[in-house]
């Protein structure tokens, strides 16, 4: 599979961002579920537990990682910075032991009968890591399988060549 190569662009406050956009024939609210509802996340990406509100956080494991030939992650705490349902959640998703952290940023807009999802990560010092595209599209795209009941991607199809 080709997935769209994503837009480097530059952000409000001077630095960069990955961006990747999706649509789907689904209304808006359905691919807000898709991207919000524990239950429903788990089927692509991981699950979180605990009281989601703006301002908060919650507990997230990622367990899609199995399906690539790795483990399920210990749960992290991810810190949830906007959430203005069912339009646009912005989180910061902690990464290694550095202290590091992923800035994301989803919009849901509307696009005719259906949505494009507009997926946002903030990269360091402007730098594009092939492997965070490759990985952000096959989840991408694990996504919309899961939204339309198909097979899920295999990883093999999107991790770049060493």
């Amino acid at each position: 599979m080709v997935a769209p190569p994503a837009e480097i662009v530059r952000t409000d406050d001077g630095g960069t961002a990955m961006v990747l956009r999706r649509r789907y024939p689904d209304p808006v609210e359905e691919v807000w579920a898709a991207v919000t509802e524990s239950e429903r996340l788990g089927r692509w990406i991981g699950t979180w537990t605990g009281e989601p509100r703006e301002g908060g956080t919650v507990s997230f494991t990622m367990t899609g990682e199995v399906d690539a030939g790795g483990e399920v992650d210990e749960p992290t705490e991810v810190a949830i910075r906007v959430c203005d349902p069912p339009r646009r959640l912005v989180v910061d998703l902690p990464v290694g032991d550095g202290g590091d952290s992923w800035h994301l940023d989803l919009t849901v807009e509307p696009d005719g009968d259906g949505a494009v999802l507009v997926f946002a990560q903030s990269l360091p010092d402007g730098e594009r890591n092939p492997d965070v595209e490759a990985g952000w599209n096959w989840y991408l795209d694990r996504l919309t399988a899961s939204l339309h009941g198909g097979p899920m991607p295999s990883w093999d199809d999107y991790a770049p060549e060493s």
